[in-house]
């Protein structure tokens, strides 16, 4: 007679078991790793437009503006030339729950408008711009020479 081996209900649940505790020890980690790629998306994303405004101004030779609007910030010359059509020449969308602030610490005035200045000699105004949003945060001072970041705060969640 001959016998078939086989797993029994018990073996199979125990390891049914094991795989479900390293999947639910797996998934936290791969949560934290899409949330610290979303941020890193965002920092790049907005040095982007910040090396955008200083090669147009300095190509250009004309002042851009970067401009904090309701759900987004873009990039457009401070004056447009009279032929020109007046529109933003790039964005940086801000999904919902998102906020892009900035501080000016050589502005005159407090409540300076949101706006970041780039001149034709490729210089800005030194800036500081802080990210907050469902991925995480980070802060960055814009050296007013370079328009080089440096980041002094970064935590994905």
């Amino acid at each position: 007679m001959q016998r078939f081996r086989g797993f029994t209900l018990i073996e199979i649940a125990l390891s049914i078991f094991i795989l479900m505790l390293l999947l639910m020890l797996a998934v936290p980690s791969l949560t934290g790793v899409s949330a610290s790629r979303r941020l890193k998306q965002s920092l790049d994303g907005f040095n982007n437009l910040v090396r955008l405004a200083q090669q147009r101004s300095v190509t250009e030779r004309r002042p851009y503006l970067i401009a904090w609007g309701k759900n987004s910030v873009y990039l457009r010359p401070e004056v447009f030339a009279e032929d020109e059509e007046i529109k933003a020449t790039a964005e940086f969308r801000l999904s919902k729950g998102t906020s892009l602030r900035l501080s000016l610490p050589a502005a005159l005035a407090d409540d300076h408008p949101w706006e970041w200045i780039f001149w034709p000699s490729g210089n800005c105004e030194p800036a500081t711009v802080q990210f907050r949003g469902p991925p995480g945060i980070w802060t960055a001072n814009y050296s007013p020479l370079t328009t080089l970041p440096d980041v002094i705060q970064y935590a994905a969640r």
